[in-house]
């Protein structure tokens, strides 16, 4: 059943994802350095996010809450992260706060297989997604082993 929940939905946000990349080429003029590196970058972070929202929709009492985290945790993430500056422009201590931001990884992934450049080795930038993407393998599979709001 989680299978078949994420992979719908990792599915649905890849093609979205192409769909929005096919439209862009016709409005700018695209390059893609490393096509395999931005499709393994694609694929792992719509099956982490998939996942995430899987334990936020079991975690959640209602509506509201199911808003809260993306409302509260990612957009600001994802603002902070680096998606509109490099954050090779912030101050040192600032910068080394914005490591902290997990957002920053798949940013700094995502510029590196477009552009060949990026604010963190592409490297390190596939280990934290890695990293991500197991934590919450690991969330799940606990959720699953202890019942976590699945009996009631």
């Amino acid at each position: 059943m989680t299978i078949g929940y994420v992979g719908a939905a990792a599915t649905k946000s890849i093609i979205l994802g192409l769909i929005i990349l096919a439209t862009a080429a016709f409005i700018v003029p695209l390059r893609i350095d490393h096509p395999g590196v931005m499709i393994l970058f694609l694929v792992l972070t719509a099956v982490t996010f998939s996942l995430l929202g899987f334990i936020i929709g079991i975690w959640a009492d209602g509506f509201e809450q199911l808003q809260l985290v993306p409302l509260l945790v990612v957009t600001p993430l994802t603002f902070l992260g680096g998606s509109f500056y490099s954050i090779d422009m912030l101050p040192a201590g600032w910068r080394t706060v914005a490591l902290l931001n997990p957002v920053v990884y798949l940013v700094s992934g995502f510029r590196w297989s477009f552009f060949g450049l990026a604010d963190v080795n592409p490297a390190v930038s596939l280990g934290a997604i890695l990293v991500f993407l197991a934590l919450c393998l690991g969330v799940v599979a606990w959720m699953f082993r202890t019942g976590y709001r699945l009996r009631k």
